[in-house]
């Protein structure tokens, strides 16, 4: 099989490969589709490290072509999406059904204590156990499961009530897909703060209320002037002066959520009284849950999130390193991987 694989940080070569062997608890996939991530973006630059040579490649879907013995969840034929983090099952995090904490995860193609060859490649295995029966789901939707599913479990960090009012800062591919999910959670009004103006238009046309440029002027003030401070702010850019607007803007007895990924050794000074007379509450939230990606396949195989304006680009094996210039560049939103060219 052709893949395209992680030689070296900053180098990423096609090769041809033998299929991954398939276990008795495994299955092997087709793929059809995989989203190119900013994590594969960090391991491709070396700021998430990653063994080489590695295959990465973690938001995926396609057809199941081989099962191990022990496999009776799926079938030969069937379209499928999968979760990329395979837990442990035995620390006390897998324990309380938080399997996203997992102290000793592998990673399909992702970050992880333990990594396995991903899907930027024609085929990949996995556990079955980690596998989701994706029906009739066009490949290039399903394959949006994944990122989805860090959304769902986002929000459910949120402690989001019915009619509470939401910020969300930044509007790339996983603000849209936060827009949307607080949008079905029962979000009463939903306010972005973004800079791309196109990106703006599509946060109204997807569920947003409201949508503000933070060059127009202080990115608090325009927030808080449409309806007062939030219930709920969501950040989702990564960086420490959008966390301090986004707690900022939130009210009394609201949650700011930090859903974008900080430098790890960026710091930043808030002021412990306004947590403890305001009832603040900030809030992290990592990756995804075996349950909330389930979660989020039903979310798309009921039309509930529309993931088909987010992807504006489709490369094939070859394209990797164009896309992660691009995607420094900010330029579109999602790509995908499709390794057939026909997603």
């Amino acid at each position: 099989m052709r893949a395209s694989v992680l030689t070296a940080v900053g180098e990423v070569e096609v090769q041809d490969r033998p299929r991954p062997t398939v276990a008795d608890d495994d299955v092997l996939i087709r793929v059809g589709a995989c989203g190119v991530c900013m994590t594969d973006y960090h391991m491709y630059h070396g700021s998430f490290e990653a063994p080489t040579p590695l295959v990465l490649g973690h938001e995926t879907a396609g057809e199941v072509v081989e099962v191990g013995g022990n496999v009776t969840t799926v079938a030969v034929g069937d379209r499928v999406t999968l979760n990329p983090t395979v837990p442990c099952n035995a620390c006390p995090a897998c324990k309380r059904g938080e399997t996203n904490l997992c102290a000793d995860n592998t990673s399909i193609g992702g970050a992880g204590n333990t990594i396995r060859d991903g899907s930027f490649a024609e085929y990949v295995a996995a556990p079955a156990s980690v596998v989701v029966d994706c029906g009739d789901l066009p490949v290039r939707t399903a394959a949006l499961a994944e990122p989805l599913a860090c959304c769902v479990h986002a929000v459910d960090r949120a402690d989001l009530t019915t009619g509470d009012t939401v910020a969300v800062i930044g509007a790339g591919p996983i603000g849209l897909l936060m827009v949307q999910s607080f949008r079905v959670a029962g979000a009463g009004e939903i306010i972005v703060s973004e800079l791309d103006a196109g990106r703006r238009e599509l946060a109204l046309e997807l569920g947003a209320d409201h949508a503000v440029d933070p060059a127009d002027g202080d990115a608090v003030e325009q927030v808080t002037a449409v309806d007062g401070p939030v219930d709920v702010a969501a950040e989702v850019v990564g960086q420490t002066a959008t966390i301090e607007q986004a707690r900022a803007m939130t009210g009394k007895g609201g949650r700011t959520l930090v859903a974008g990924v900080p430098p790890q050794d960026a710091t930043m000074e808030f002021s412990p009284f306004d947590l403890y007379f305001d009832e603040v509450s900030m809030v992290g939230t990592f990756a995804l849950t075996q349950e909330s990606f389930e979660r989020a396949v039903t979310l798309l195989r009921n039309d509930r999130i529309d993931v088909d304006p987010l992807v504006t680009e489709e490369i094939g094996l070859d394209g990797l390193e164009g896309a992660f210039e691009r995607m420094g560049n900010t330029e579109g939103l999602k790509k995908l991987v499709v390794p057939d060219g026909t997603a």
